[in-house]
């Protein structure tokens, strides 16, 4: 099988990222041909296992990338598949190459903070103007926002749209894609030596981007409630991070992936109070893999990956605090579903998945040796 990857940029930071190295390093020992075009390559981040072609225009947020399709096309892909482009008019054009499309964020189905309304609640309503718009102050901005968030959902009709949970799937089917366009393709844990020793000392631990939206603040709330003698580590970097700093709490800035393995076995619990509704959150299923047990809210696609053990309801900052003490130190392991195999074939499922009129002539290669 000969595959296209086309991504915005080629980094190691973020979920997104991750599976789409995952993919492309399961891939190659499944002996098959592909190929990464990427706008933007992050200086020091590890090659991906596929050539890669720097293409401008890939990394805008809108307009199209002259002559991508036509360039694509000379390579005569069985299949295309698209991941982490949230540009309308690069998806529109295409088109005509019948791409698979990985989405792994909001922005295709909500204008504002990812399904978090300005109320701080979780938003259970779908994609429209007259709901959406409550969530902003400026109409003007609000309209471009609408616009550009319709725009992508737009682009998506009619295509294979693959996501990392069900929650994912549920969210855009009900802002009006086909049920059976969209592709629940589970992620698996990659790269983190299983082997690892801690970094450093114990510690509770909160893994990635410190914006609001992953529920830093509560995460503090919760840990200082809970009253356990390990420090809190924050492992990544973001907006509040001079505030956490300040309050003399362990910041170690972003890692380079490889290197989580080491904070990961540092860790006696992970948090993860997201506010947001999380669209996956790989972190959690990283530590789950290495044996770290998981205090989080239930939030987004969280539940279909938690063992149930330190699970709580959204926005319980007591319940919280008690799971961190009840779970911290105590062995885990992901629910069930999340292997390599299982993640390829669905995968797979998706490349193979035919429709009228379909110009695809695709087959599954041989299944990697493990």
């Amino acid at each position: 099988m000969r595959l296209i990857h086309v991504a915005d940029r080629w980094t190691d930071r973020g979920g997104a990222s991750a599976y789409l190295s995952a993919v492309l390093a399961s891939l190659r020992e499944a002996d098959t041909e592909q190929k990464l075009f990427a706008g933007e390559a992050e200086t020091g981040v590890a090659p991906a296992a596929a050539p890669l072609r720097l293409w401008p225009g890939l990394a805008e947020g809108r307009g199209r990338a002259g002559g991508l399709a036509a360039a694509i096309s000379r390579e005569r892909p069985d299949v295309v598949h698209v991941h982490n482009l949230v540009n309308p008019e690069l998806l529109e054009s295409l088109r005509p190459l019948d791409p698979v499309v990985t989405v792994q964020d909001h922005r295709y189905f909500c204008p504002s903070r990812g399904k978090w309304t300005r109320d701080g609640a979780p938003c259970r309503v779908a994609l429209s103007r007259d709901a959406c718009a409550a969530c902003f102050d400026d109409a003007g901005y609000f309209e471009a926002v609408h616009e550009v968030t319709a725009a992508r959902l737009r682009a998506l009709r009619g295509l294979r749209v693959g996501v990392l949970s069900a929650y994912m799937k549920a969210e855009l089917v009900a802002a009006g894609l086909a049920a059976d366009d969209v592709f629940v393709t589970p992620p698996w844990p990659h790269g983190l030596d299983p082997e690892a020793r801690p970094s450093g000392p114990p510690c509770i631990l909160f893994a990635g981007r410190l914006v609001e939206v992953k529920g830093v603040r509560d995460a503090v709330a919760a840990w200082r409630s809970a009253r356990l003698d390990e420090p809190l580590v924050f492992a990544g970097t973001g907006p509040l991070r001079t505030e956490l700093e300040r309050s003399g709490l362990e910041v170690t800035g972003w890692l380079p992936h490889r290197a989580m393995a080491g904070v990961y076995r540092r860790a006696r619990v992970l948090v993860m109070p997201s506010r947001w509704q999380e669209p996956f959150g790989i972190a959690g299923l990283e530590a789950l893999s290495l044996g770290v047990p998981v205090a989080a809210w239930d939030s987004g696609g969280v539940r279909e990956w938690h063992p149930g053990p330190g699970l709580v309801p959204w926005g319980d900052v007591g319940g919280l605090a008690a799971a961190i003490a009840a779970v911290a130190g105590q062995p885990a392991s992901p629910a069930p579903g999340f292997s390599r195999e299982r993640g390829l074939k669905a995968l797979f499922d998706m490349y193979d998945a035919r429709r009228p009129g379909s110009i695809r002539t695709c087959s599954k290669p041989p299944s990697p040796s493990r």
